[in-house]
């Protein structure tokens, strides 16, 4: 009976390995597999000519990549800045200063406000943010504007990566030995200078990887910004000028690729440019996270 509970064991050991591996390559699988379909338009010029060309013309065989790229650098940038310093105070609060009552309350909201769908937010930037962009905002700027701007996709996508932040800012503050805070108020250190000079320097490498989450997470949203953003395949000048993103050509004309030659392999172009940068921010935030654990340790 031993011998088989071994045996099992072994099994199920191997078992869990395989599929371990295999969701581990399912990443290469899938880089690998867009690189393959994003040859035919590679191969036509320099890679600089693709992601710095600012003309969209397919039909002409023109595929430049630039306002695409510029408008996703241009939503995200914007909504880190904005989603920052909200998440970090709160963080900062829920941490240090708020009771376990306060706690309680919070968590939930904050755990929902992550659970609605994309498609909610967008719905709620067109009903609100936009008219209030375009009736309020602009006229305030002394410029028109529709309202679907770089502006409106930057505060629905700051709301939207704000959880993410929060949680893991709560995490890495966890992680800052107790012992450091009340070695810090033993010597008279008031709350804030504690966690000011303490608690912040020591949880700043974690937070730097909770801000690189946030702009993983952003720079891949696609229903939310096509609602909001205005979609027009053009450099921004201005907060208050429309964006397309990558996300957002993706979704728009991804039917349209049959059609067209080159439409496919530039959509995978697309799609592949995202995914890369997706993993690259996951990776980066991974790795501070792994290091800030082992010094804890």
């Amino acid at each position: 009976m031993s011998a088989r509970r071994l045996i099992l064991d072994r099994v199920a050991g191997k078992l869990m390995w395989a599929l371990t591996v295999i969701s581990c390559l399912l990443v290469i699988v899938m880089l690998a597999g867009l690189y393959l379909r994003s040859r035919p338009i590679l191969e036509l010029g320099p890679l600089s000519d693709l992601l710095l060309g600012l003309k969209w013309r397919p039909s002409r065989g023109e595929f430049g990549f630039a306002p695409f790229i510029m408008g996703s650098l241009w939503v995200t940038g914007l909504a880190v800045a904005i989603a920052v310093p909200f998440a970090l105070l709160t963080s900062i609060y829920l941490s240090e200063y708020a009771g376990k009552t306060v706690r309680a309350a919070a968590n939930p909201l904050i755990d929902l406000l992550a659970g609605i769908p994309s498609v909610i937010y967008g719905i709620w930037g067109v009903l609100v943010i936009v008219p209030f962009i375009k009736d309020v905002v602009a006229p305030a700027c002394g410029v028109f504007s529709s309202g679907y701007t770089v502006l409106a996709a930057g505060v629905i996508l700051a709301i939207m990566i704000l959880p993410v932040i929060i949680h893991v800012s709560l995490e890495v503050f966890k992680a800052v030995p107790k012992d450091t805070r009340d070695a810090s108020l033993s010597v008279g250190a008031t709350k804030w200078q504690t966690v000011k000079h303490v608690v912040l320097r020591k949880a700043a490498p974690g937070l730097v990887a909770a801000v690189v989450l946030g702009v993983s997470r952003a720079f891949g949203e696609t229903m939310a910004v096509i609602m909001v953003a205005g979609n027009v395949p053009k450099l921004p000048s201005s907060l208050l000028s429309p964006a397309y993103p990558l996300p957002a050509l993706i979704a728009n004309n991804f039917g349209e690729m049959l059609s067209i030659p080159l439409y496919d392999a530039a959509m995978m172009f697309a799609s592949l440019i995202l995914l890369l940068v997706v993993v690259f921010f996951n990776a980066l935030a991974k790795i501070i996270l792994v290091r800030i654990e082992r010094s804890v340790r």
